[in-house]
């Protein structure tokens, strides 16, 4: 299934533009749609450390992507690139937790 993968590989470039994008940022990067960076006390870091998180995520997933070049149409074993995919979006979220929490301005 050549055009699933092709679909794929779109998404996980994505990923990896966002990556790149992030790491060249001058400000703090927001990473969910919608909300205002945070105030983080070291900008550089901060987007380098958020940058490497996409990258990883853009190989992964891509790497994930790998058995629909050899799957077949309406095959059942579409489910686990899927699987993975979605606890890969899962662990981003937690990762980026983590991460705006090490960095996060802190009023004192």
């Amino acid at each position: 299934m050549i055009i699933g993968f092709i679909i794929w590989t779109i998404v996980s470039v994505i990923m990896l533009i966002i990556g790149i994008v992030t790491w060249r940022s001058k400000k703090a990067v927001g990473f969910f749609t919608g909300v205002t960076p945070p105030e983080v006390t070291d900008v550089k870091k901060y987007n380098h450390t958020v940058a490497v998180l996409w990258i990883v995520y853009g190989v992964l997933l891509e790497l994930c992507g790998i058995p629909f070049l050899y799957l077949k149409q309406n095959d059942a074993g579409f489910i686990l690139p899927m699987c993975i995919a979605v606890a890969l979006s899962l662990a981003l979220v937690i990762v980026y937790v983590f991460i705006e929490k090490k960095y996060r301005f802190r009023k004192r």
